[in-house]
């Protein structure tokens, strides 16, 4: 029988750190941050409302332009690195480069963008933002906003 102001399990997971590696790792693989096991994705970029092994909430999540924000950095890097360096010891006409290089950019974003996208998640879920520590943000950012409108 629990007693008035025991600590119960749930209030006691909900302190407890949670590996953030570990959730991106679990994220970039398309799983859930949570148990590891359950899908993240239902879709190519449509996450799961909440996992079906767990039964963690996935659908309050905010990765937005983030995910879009990372493949663009990276695949730019590549890109233009792999360009110069072709440019450097190739010689070939800009039709050439544009039928090698553009092909790459799109490939290299369309598979670039779940895992990154399941990573963010991951990170959010690891942090507690965005509603995955039990809180909502919108209760937690209301007296803020409230002390603006003053």
């Amino acid at each position: 029988m629990l007693e008035f102001g025991a600590p119960t399990t749930e209030s006691v997971s909900e302190d407890e750190p949670r590996n953030t590696w570990l959730s991106i790792k679990r994220g970039l693989l398309g799983r859930c941050p949570h148990c590891g096991e359950g899908k993240l994705f239902r879709a190519y970029l449509k996450p799961v409302d909440a996992c079906a092994v767990c039964g963690e909430e996935m659908f309050h999540h905010r990765a937005d332009d983030f995910p879009p924000y990372l493949a663009i950095f990276i695949v730019g890097h590549i890109v233009v690195a792999g360009f110069m360096a072709t440019d450097s010891w190739l010689v070939l006409e800009s039709w050439q480069h544009l039928m090698i290089w553009i092909p790459i950019t799109i490939i290299l974003s369309l598979s670039l963008l779940p895992p990154l996208k399941g990573g963010v998640i991951g990170l959010q879920w690891a942090l507690r933002m965005h509603g995955f520590g039990g809180e909502d943000d919108e209760v937690l950012l209301a007296p803020v906003a409230h002390e603006d409108a003053r």
